[in-house]
C-alpha cells in the first residue's frame, strides 16, 4: 500500500463517545440559543446522568445563577464563595461530591481561560471514562454559550441580578472577555459597580507573541462619561490594529477625545505592550495611576515613569518606559476610584491599604482569575459595599 493512503481496514464507525460528541456539533449550527438546555439535558442522559445544571456568573461576579430551559435543574442561585460548584469555578477544575443518589460533579465551562460559568451533573458512580467525556462535553457546551451568546438576550437576563444603568450596559457591551488563560501570559478583570460603572473600562488583544492592555478612565459620571469611554476604547482599537506604536496610539485617542468632546474633557488612560516570548515590557502613561508590579506573591515596586497629559488636553507625545519582566510577575492596573474611594467620614482607603490587601491575597496561592475577584470584593467590603465612584482592575501575569 502507498505511503499516506488510507488504510482500508482502519475501523471508521462511529464510537459512543465520538456519537456523543457529534451530537452537540450537528446541532450545534442552528440551535436556538434557549435550547441549549435540551440539547445539554439528552447528552448528560445519554451518559447516564441525571439532574443536569448549567450555572452561569451573574455580573457582580457574588453568584452562580441557574440557566433556565426544558430538560436543566434549576433552583437559587448559588453563592460563589460558599458552594461546591463557586469552588470548581473559581478553581477552574472539577469538584466531585458523594450524595445519597450518587456523585455530584461540577465542571468549569471554559472558554479560552474565560471561566464561563459551571456544569453540574449527577452519575451513579464517576469513573475515567465519564471524567473524560464529561470534561469535552463541558468544553463543548463552553463553546456554545459563547457563540450563542451575541444572538440573544437571555443571558444577559440571567446575568444580571438588579437593574443596570444605560451607561453600565455601554461599558459592558465594550468590554473584552474578562478573563483569558494562554500558556504564555494571564489576563483577568473586574468593573465595579458591576451594575452602575460610567467611565471606567480597559481592552486587551493577544497578537501572535504581544499582549496588548490598555486601561482607561473617563472623567465625569453618566451617559457623558460612558460615551467618552467608548470613543476612548474604540479609537484605542483602531490604531492599535493600525500596528502603530504607543506613542502613536496614545495621540490618536488623544485627537478622537479632543474633537468629539472639546478642550474640557479628558481620558486618563495606561497603556502596555508586552512580548509574551521574552517578558519585554513597554508602557507609556496618560495621567493615570501607575501599575504595581507583584513579583514572588508580594508588592514589589510601582511603575513609575514619564507621564503625559490625559487623552484629549494635547499633551507631548509620550516617553516609553520599559522593563524586562521575570516569570510568575504579575502587574495590576487599576483606576483610582481603589484608592481614592473615602469611608463616611475618613481618609482615603490609599495605597498603603491597597498594597496590604494585595499581599494578603497573593500569599493564597490562587490563580489570577480568583485574586482579582477577591481584591476588588475585598475592597468593596471595605467601602461598606458601595462606591461614589467607578474602581476597576486589571490582572496581568506572565508565565514565561
Amino acid at each position: 500500500m502507498t505511503a499516506g493512503r488510507r488504510n482500508q481496514y482502519t475501523d471508521r464507525s462511529e464510537s459512543f463517545g465520538e456519537s456523543l460528541l457529534g451530537e452537540i456539533l450537528d446541532r450545534a449550527r442552528k440551535l436556538p440559543p434557549h435550547l441549549i438546555g435540551p440539547l445539554v439535558s439528552d447528552v448528560v442522559e445519554r451518559l447516564g446522568g441525571r439532574r443536569p445544571q448549567v450555572l452561569l456568573q451573574d455580573y457582580g461576579q457574588l453568584l452562580l445563577v441557574p440557566l433556565p430551559g426544558e430538560g436543566l435543574t434549576g433552583g437559587e442561585p448559588q453563592v460563589i464563595d460558599n458552594s461546591a460548584a463557586g469552588r470548581c469555578f473559581l478553581d477552574a477544575h472539577p469538584v466531585e461530591l458523594p450524595e445519597d443518589e450518587g456523585v455530584r460533579i461540577h465542571l468549569p465551562l471554559l472558554d479560552g481561560g474565560d471561566q464561563v460559568g459551571v456544569m453540574s451533573v449527577t452519575l451513579d458512580s464517576v469513573d475515567d471514562h465519564d471524567r473524560r467525556m464529561l470534561h469535552r462535553v463541558a468544553g463543548l457546551v463552553a463553546d456554545l454559550l459563547v457563540t450563542k451568546h451575541g444572538y440573544s438576550d437571555l443571558f444577559f437576563g440571567v446575568r444580571r441580578g438588579e437593574p443596570m444603568s444605560v451607561a453600565a450596559e455601554i461599558q459592558w457591551s465594550l468590554l473584552p472577555p474578562l478573563a483569558m488563560i494562554m500558556p504564555r501570559v494571564a489576563v483577568a478583570g473586574i468593573l465595579e459597580p458591576a451594575y452602575d460603572v460610567v467611565g471606567d473600562s480597559f481592552d486587551y488583544a493577544l497578537n501572535e507573541d504581544v499582549l496588548h492592555v490598555a486601561m482607561i478612565d473617563a472623567m465625569g459620571h453618566g451617559l457623558d462619561a460612558a460615551t467618552m469611554a467608548t470613543v476612548a476604547i474604540g479609537a484605542y482599537r483602531h490604531a492599535r490594529r493600525a500596528g502603530t506604536g504607543l506613542p502613536e496610539i496614545y495621540g490618536f485617542m488623544d485627537r478622537a477625545v479632543a474633537d468629539q468632546f472639546g478642550p474640557e474633557h479628558f481620558v486618563t488612560a495606561q497603556m502596555m505592550q508586552l512580548d509574551t516570548t521574552t517578558g519585554h515590557l513597554q508602557w507609556v502613561n496618560a495621567g493615570h495611576p501607575s501599575p504595581i508590579l507583584v513579583r514572588d506573591h508580594r508588592v514589589a515596586f510601582r511603575l513609575t515613569g514619564p507621564t503625559t497629559l490625559p487623552v484629549g488636553f494635547g499633551g507631548p507625545e509620550p516617553q516609553m518606559s520599559e522593563m524586562k519582566l521575570v516569570p510568575g510577575d504579575r502587574l495590576l492596573c487599576f483606576t483610582d476610584g481603589l484608592i481614592e474611594e473615602h469611608a463616611m467620614g475618613e481618609d482615603q482607603f490609599g495605597e498603603e491599604h491597597l498594597i496590604d490587601w494585595v499581599n494578603q491575597l497573593e500569599r493564597t496561592g490562587r490563580g489570577i482569575r480568583a485574586v482579582a475577584r477577591s481584591l476588588s470584593h475585598t475592597l468593596k467590603r471595605a467601602r461598606g459595599g458601595h462606591t461614589t465612584d467607578d474602581a476597576t482592575l486589571l490582572l496581568v501575569e506572565w508565565h514565561g
